[in-house]
């Protein structure tokens, strides 16, 4: 039941409430995103002064909640946002992860920034974390909005095509052509579920999830998302210039091979991290790369003790610049 506030529980529990952020109509009909925050019971009068607004991977939402108590013991409020047709905000009718401009988030983004502020006072200062595409959402929304986050927390951010430039511009033409006369037919991918392997506590992971949500094989790849996602590889390859902090962090490997292999458990299975490091330099004049051995492509659902190493190096950096 909804709340006055608008405001009700969420799916992960008591301590997590969730609240329908209403968007434009696009083609398909109705949009909504979702925005969850942190909210565990406290006897504290004083409401935080900082605050860090997550945003989740392809094929992914938001059921961290370890990042979430991690920056509650920080002091630091916490929100996460289920961006349109993922998660938390998909909805029958729609085409799911589907977009064709990422400067489309903006929206959602600035309707949490502004639900943010509400909550904790128009002072308040907000960082950023972003995992994998939404790594690559959150430094194109840094760009266009500058003076609002404080600082940028990537972690495993998808910042170029795997294989290089050189694929991404190869690529490009082909894709060009699917998106614009068929933007959102399935495009032929095999998904042969090592990532899944890694995490599902039925695979011999640590986590469960929603399996609707974040399915296994992943939604189909369309052509006229992937055009939009190769648009902002070729904008981060140029340069950037974002003022803020911004942490890099992802495995210290990868391990990219059509056959299962154990030491998948202890590397990245999905990007080209020492492709995304060197990518990551061209963000702004203040970057920290960390490296975390043995860390899974998203680095908080490493198995221990290594998400405590990435929490730790988090720590260390927030202390130093986080809030800018």
């Amino acid at each position: 039941m909804a709340s006055s506030s608008g405001w009700v529980e969420d799916v992960l529990g008591p301590d997590y409430q969730a609240r329908t952020l209403p968007l434009g109509d696009d083609d398909e009909g109705e949009v909504c995103a979702t925005l969850v925050r942190h909210h565990p019971p406290t006897d504290e009068p004083i409401r935080p002064a900082r605050a860090v607004l997550y945003l989740h991977g392809w094929n992914d939402y938001f059921f961290q909640t370890g990042t979430a108590e991690h920056w509650h013991g920080q002091g630091a409020a916490f929100y996460a946002l289920d961006l349109r047709k993922y998660g938390r905000s998909l909805r029958p009718h729609q085409t799911p992860n589907y977009i064709d401009d990422l400067a489309t988030y903006d929206e959602e983004i600035g309707l949490a920034v502004a639900q943010i502020r509400r909550d904790l006072g128009r002072r308040a200062r907000i960082m950023i974390m972003a995992h994998s595409t939404g790594g690559l959402v959150a430094v194109l929304w840094a760009q266009r909005n500058p003076g609002v986050a404080s600082g940028l927390v990537l972690n495993s951010p998808w910042l170029e095509l795997t294989g290089s430039s050189v694929m991404r511009t190869l690529s490009a033409p082909v894709v060009q052509q699917l998106a614009r006369f068929q933007p959102k037919n399935p495009m032929l991918t095999i998904d042969p579920g090592f990532y899944t392997r890694t995490l599902l506590s039925s695979h011999g992971g640590e986590w469960d999830y929603d399996e609707a949500w974040r399915p296994t094989p992943f939604f189909p790849i369309r052509a006229g998302w992937l055009q939009a996602i190769l648009a902002g590889h070729a904008q981060v390859a140029k340069g950037m210039d974002l003022p803020m902090p911004i942490l890099f962090a992802a495995s210290s490997r990868s391990v990219i091979s059509p056959r299962w292999r154990e030491d998948m458990r202890e590397a990245d299975v999905v990007l080209d991290v020492d492709l995304l490091a060197r990518r990551a330099v061209l963000l702004g004049p203040v970057v920290t790369v960390v490296r975390i051995r043995g860390g899974l492509h998203d680095l908080t659902l490493s198995p221990e003790p290594i998400r405590s190493a990435y929490f730790s190096e988090l720590t260390r950096w927030t202390s130093a610049y986080g809030w800018g």
